[in-house]
Order: C-alpha cells, then sequence, then structure tokens
C-alpha cells in the first residue's frame, strides 16, 4: 500500500501544477522520508520545481496545498521551510487497508526475463563464494516473481572449458584411470569432493613441470571433438558433477529451469552461426601481426577506437579501423579454439531470439516439489517449454567478470542489437573470503603473515575453501544443539527440519544482508549468531507472533481479513459467544491518535512497505534492502511486543487493535523472508 499511495500522492502533486501552469515542462515529484513521522510520512522537496516554475520553493509548496484538493489516503499536507511538503498519511485508511490485505492492481511489464546464476565450472564440489551467486540470484528471481513478473532461471555449465579439462587430466594422466574406473567412482557419494582434492593435486602437478601443461592443452582440444573419449570422459565427470551442484543447492531450496552447456553451443554450432555473423558485421577483425598474430579479436569493452600513441599499431587486413595491441581483447585463439567469451556472445544472441538456432532439450533433473530441470542435448525431447526469446536478461557473476561481460554487451552493439544490449544487465558481486580465525578452524596450517591479514582469499585450486555441504551441515548442527534442548517433547525428524530451516535461514539473511558489492570475510562465530541482524533473529519475530495466536485461539492467517476492522465484530475461538460490536473501534486512527499511537504507526508503516522495498531492489538489482527490511520488521514487533501486554489487555477495543498489529506484522514478515528464500519453523 506504501508503494501505491507514494505513486498516487506523486502523480497528484505533477496533475495539480500541469493544470494550474500549462505547457510548462516539469520534472516527476521526489518523495522522500522524513526523519520522524511527528513531521510526517511522505516528504516532497519543492526545490527541482522552482526553476521551471520561475518562483520560491515555499510560494509553490503553498500553491500544492491550497489547489491539490483530496487525495484518497492523505490526511494532511503541511508546508516546510525552506521548501518542503510534509504529507501525512490517514492513519484510518492505511490500517484498514493493511488489515484487509488490499491490493491495488501493478502495472506489470510485459515480457519474460531471464535471470541466470550459480553458473558454477562442473569440476569440484561448490564451495563458499558459489553460495554467495546462487543465493543472490535465486532472491532476485523470488524478488520479480513477486513483482509478478514471469522469469526463467538458467545455471550455464562450462562443461568444456579449462577447469572440466584439468579434472579429467588429473584422472588420465595422474591417477590413470580407464572410463571405467571413472564411471565407478561417480556414481558414489560426494564425488564432487574426490574431484575436490583431484584439482588441487593438478594444479602441484602443473607446477613441477611447465610440459605437464602440454596434457592440458591437448585435452581442451579434444573435449572439442564430440566423438572422442577424451569428450566422453569429460561428459560422464562434469554430468556427476553437475547432479550433485543441484543437490547442494536444492538443500537451500535453489531451483533452475534450464541447465544450457557449452558443449552443445559448440557441437550444435551456435558459435559457427554467431562467428559468421560477428565477422561479417565487423565486430571480430582477423589479427596479422604481433601477440595476438592469428586469432580474432574485438576491441576491448571501454577502450577508445582511437590507437594508443604508446602501443604498436596493428594492421587488420579485414577493417579499416585499427585496434592497438593493448585494446585487443582474444576471441578465436590461434590454434582456431574459441574462447569463453565468444561462446557467451553466441548464448546471449540465442538468450534474445537473435541466433537463428535452439537447443535440444531432455529433462534432466526432478525436484522433490515435482519441478522438472531441463539440461540441453544435441537432441532431446519433442515436448519441452519454451526457453529463450526474453526481453531481459540479468548475469549473476562476481565483480572479476565485468570485462567480459562487458565485452559481450558491446559485441551485441556491434550486430545492431542495441536494445538486447540494453536489456543485459550484470549482476555483479563481490567475492566471499575467509577470516584468519575460520581458516585455522578448517584446519588450514597459516604463516605469520596470513594471521595477520583481514581475509584470506578462496583457491579452488589450492583446495583452500569451505565446501557449500560442509558449511550447510556444520550450521545445521549447530542449530540443532540449540532446538534439541529446548523442544525434548518433539521427534528426531522434526528437530532436524527445525534446525534445518533456522541454519537454512541465517546462512541465506547472512549472505543478502551485506550490499552486493561488499567483500564478506566469513566467518563461523557471526554466521552462527543467533542475535542482532540474523535470518534466526527475523524467524523468531514470526514465531513469538504465531505464539500469541496460539495462546488466544485464533488463526493468524484469517483474523484481520475476518474483522474487516471498524465494520464487523472481532474474530472469536471456536463455541465461544461473538462480543458486542461496538468492540471493534469504528476507525484504528482512534487508537493511532492516541497517545504512544506514533510508535505503533511506525511498526504499521514498516510493514506498508513490503512492495515498495521489493520495487527498490529489483531497480537497483540489491536484495540487501530487504534484508534490512526484515530486521527492522522485527526490531520494531520485538519493541511493540515487550511494550504490550496484548492477551491480557482489558480494554476489548485495544485487544483487538493490538491483534490486528500483530496479524499485519506476521503476514508481512513471512512474505518478506519468503521472498529471501527463508522460511519459519514452527518452533525455535
Amino acid at each position: 500500500m506504501y508503494r501505491h499511495l507514494e505513486h498516487r500522492l506523486a502523480q497528484a502533486v505533477l496533475q495539480c501544477l500541469q493544470r494550474r501552469h500549462p505547457g510548462v515542462a516539469l520534472p516527476t515529484a521526489v518523495i522522500e522520508q522524513p526523519p520522524n513521522v511527528e513531521l510526517g510520512d511522505f516528504a516532497i522537496p519543492i526545490f527541482p520545481l522552482a526553476k521551471p516554475l520561475r518562483s520560491a520553493p515555499l510560494r509553490i509548496a503553498e500553491e500544492i496545498r491550497a489547489a491539490i484538493g483530496p487525495i484518497e489516503g492523505i490526511a494532511e499536507l503541511n508546508v516546510a521551510p525552506p521548501g518542503y511538503l510534509n504529507v501525512k498519511i490517514d492513519r484510518a485508511w492505511m490500517a484498514s487497508a493493511l488489515a484487509a490485505d488490499q491490493k491495488p492492481a501493478a502495472d506489470i511489464p510485459a515480457g519474460k526475463i531471464l535471470v541466470e546464476h550459480t553458473s558454477i565450472n562442473p569440476n569440484k564440489a561448490a564451495h563458499i563464494g558459489h553460495l554467495r551467486n546462487a543465493i543472490l540470484g535465486d532472491t532476485f528471481v523470488r524478488l520479480l516473481r513477486y513483482a509478478g513478473r514471469e522469469v526463467d532461471i538458467q545455471n550455464y555449465i562450462d562443461n568444456t572449458g579449462v577447469q572440466v579439462a584439468d579434472v579429467v587430466v588429473g584422472f588420465t594422466h595422474i591417477e590413470k584411470k580407464s572410463r571405467a574406473e571413472i564411471e565407478a567412482l561417480a556414481s558414489q557419494p560426494r564425488f564432487d569432493y574426490y574431484c575436490w582434492d583431484l584439482y588441487a593435486r593438478v594444479s602441484q602437478w602443473y607446477e613441477q613441470d611447465a610440459e605437464h601443461k602440454q596434457a592440458r592443452r591437448e585435452t581442451l582440444h579434444a573435449i572439442e571433438d564430440a566423438s572422442s573419449e577424451t569428450a566422453a570422459i569429460a561428459e560422464l565427470i562434469s554430468t556427476a558433477v553437475l547432479r550433485r551442484h543441484l543437490e547442494t543447492m536444492d538443500r537451500l531450496d535453489i531451483e533452475y529451469d534450464f541447465l544450457p552447456r557449452e558443449s552443445e553451443i559448440l557441437h550444435l554450432h551456435f558459435w559457427d552461426a554467431a562467428f559468421a555473423k560477428l565477422k561479417e558485421s565487423g565486430v571480430l577483425t582477423f589479427e596479422t601481426d604481433g601477440k595476438n598474430k592469428g586469432c580474432w579479436i574485438m576491441r576491448r569493452a571501454g577502450t577508445s577506437s582511437s590507437v594508443s600513441p604508446v602501443s604498436p599499431v596493428v594492421k587488420d587486413v579485414d577493417s579499416p579501423a585499427t585496434i592497438s595491441e593493448d585494446d585487443q581483447k582474444v576471441i578465436v585463439r590461434s590454434n582456431n579454439t574459441v574462447g569463453y567469451v565468444g561462446k557467451d556472445i553466441a548464448y546471449h544472441m540465442w538468450k534474445f531470439g537473435l541466433l537463428g538456432r535452439d537447443f535440444g532439450y531432455r529433462k534432466f533433473h526432478h525436484y522433490p516439489n515435482a519441478h522438472d530441470c531441463w539440461i540441453s542435448a544435441l537432441q532431446g525431447d519433442k515436448d519441452h517449454p519454451h526457453f529463450g526469446d526474453v526481453t531481459e536478461n540479468y548475469n549473476v557473476i562476481d565483480v572479476r567478470q565485468s570485462e567480459a561481460q562487458n565485452t559481450v554487451i558491446e559485441a551485441l552493439r556491434g550486430l545492431g542489437h542495441e536494445e538486447a544490449a540494453n536489456h543485459l544487465t550484470h549482476f555483479s558481486y563481490g567475492m566471499v573470503v575467509l577470516t584468519p580465525r575460520c581458516a585455522a578452524e578448517l584446519g588450514y596450517t597459516l604463516s605469520d603473515e596470513d594471521k595477520t591479514r583481514p581475509f584470506i582469499e578462496v583457491s579452488g585450486r589450492r583446495g583452500f575453501g569451505v565446501k557449500a555441504d560442509d558449511l550447510l551441515d556444520q550450521l545445521i548442527a549447530s542449530a540443532k544443539k540449540e532446538v534439541d534442548p529446548r523442544h525434548p517433547e518433539l521427534s528426531e525428524a522434526e528437530r532436524e527440519s527445525i534446525a534445518t530451516q533456522i541454519a537454512v535461514g541465517a546462512l541465506r539473511f547472512f549472505m543478502l544482508k551485506y550490499t552486493k558489492q561488499s567483500l564478506i570475510a566469513f566467518d563461523f562465530k557471526d554466521a552462527l549468531s543467533f542475535e542482532g541482524e540474523t535470518g534466526p533473529y527475523a524467524q523468531y519475530a514470526v514465531v513469538r507472533a504465531t505464539s500469541i495466536f496460539n495462546k488466544a485461539g485464533l488463526d493468524p492467517e484469517t483474523f484481520s481479513a475476518s474483522t474487516h476492522v471498524g465494520t464487523a465484530a472481532p474474530a472469536v475461538r471456536p463455541g465461544q459467544r461473538p462480543a458486542d460490536a461496538s468492540a471493534v473501534p469504528t476507525a484504528f486512527g482512534e487508537l493511532l491518535a492516541a497517545e504512544g499511537g506514533n510508535e505503533i504507526w511506525e511498526l504499521w508503516l514498516a510493514a506498508s512497505k513490503t512492495s515498495y522495498i521489493v520495487d527498490q531492489c529489483i531497480s537497483t538489482t540489491e536484495p540487501a534492502y530487504l534484508a534490512k527490511h526484515a530486521f527492522q520488521l522485527a526490531q520494531l514487533f520485538s519493541a511493540f511486543y515487550h511494550r504490550h501486554p496484548i492477551l491480557s489487555e482489558p480494554d476489548e477495543k485495544r485487544k483487538q487493535f493490538l491483534l490486528a498489529t500483530v496479524a499485519v506484522v506476521r503476514r508481512e514478515l513471512i512474505r518478506t523472508l519468503a521472498a529471501m528464500g527463508i522460511t519459519v519453523p514452527p518452533v525455535m
């Protein structure tokens, strides 16, 4: 309701001024929030209107207040120097709308949105850094769906890249295992853990002798030949690891719709089609000199078209333009292997329906909730959902991939697909690192220098990091230590389920409460804390609210709707006689305007902002605002709970009002947490 009322107010102000000043181009009214509710619920700075209206801000504010007329949901407008309109919401109107859970119609844009996230190399177990990607991406999907958008979730699988090639090298060159032996290992639980250790060993093997890297080059080339034994082994390994990744993410209630694989982009000739278009348009040029001789290159994103005076000029036989060597981005290597960015360009052309080709599709994973995840194939099932042809695309990839993402965007522009380029968003985020204390707890040997550092980077090649499943296991075990003594009456399975909900809530909230560009220094002690700005704190607020209704014998889900605030008698327990209708306040405004009403109004106002915050998160691609909203709502509710003895309140009117407050806050907290992928256990 808050978002709807804000839009209505801004529109009313603009229409008022347009009526009085026809033909004057006016900016949209900016709506701010005053520092406290005593001043108002909205503040409109008039200063941007002074220049086009050629009048003092204070005078314009007076003009608006006098001429705007009644606005549904707005109680009063007050002028404040040096040029503000402070606006107060009609508290009874807002409370009634919230209690009834009114949802004004929203203008939902047409078209499907694609969110690509997780995208772990299928060569080893997922680690804590991958969890941040997946949680950010999954939360953004939930936010978009909350806002009514149609969303496809894709998880790009780089199954022909260097990382997979290195594990293949480990099995075939170091361990000398046959395809049958690898297949037997792949069928074992936590095969991804085995690959984690092997991947680190391969890195050490490369360091022992530079000649060993020849095995990587040969393996990379062989993987691109779909008919080779090496490609079959890579397929076996990557598929087995991918299944483990899906199982890991499912523990966090993270699902996918489609898994496009790099192998199909190559074997279905996506790249060939894209390559032809890129050459024809002049986006790619062939290099005949310098360090990139024999490569197909394009201009590095963000560089000028002019040649650097300090860099050698490279002659290009295919284009009159020249690109300095420093500004060149290699797309196809001199050995004719295409790099990651080239395949990514082809993939994005498919996403926007610009390639003229499609994948084969087959079912790959069936989730417990009956949702199917599809995977790309050379030949697939005839009946499958339609993927691709999206209007917007968000790629959740860490900040280190900014140049690669910008290169894809510039390639689309160079091909003339400006609209697609404008609707491709790199949802970047900072890395997750470890505190020295966390690294020591994991058993890693730290140097004296390491111990003094603020953080230590995770390194898959060194085998250094926190595996996602290990972290989840430890979080669940820690939560269960709290649950077991508090609820011995529950079964082991029930206590395990509650501990899992708490642990997942703690992890997801921890990953979301930091702004996405922040570097997170992970520490077990901080993540496992159940106090302060944490998931369990917000979950507990809902559990406490639910317990109030349980003790009263009322259903919190239907309480507010059944009271029809101001028009009917309050909800009653089964078998209880209805209270006198006069016990229900004719308007909640009476109690919200009474002594202490501002404090309770702040709680109602915060509860009204869920959709407003969701819009803010989407427009800024910043889910941290949602975590702040959940924490603030839980904090305000905690203060309310301790100040007001709800069930022992002797005044029936006030008691119903307090119960309605609890019901609304509980509902909005549940919705907010659900948008973060956090469920609430029955007890804590």
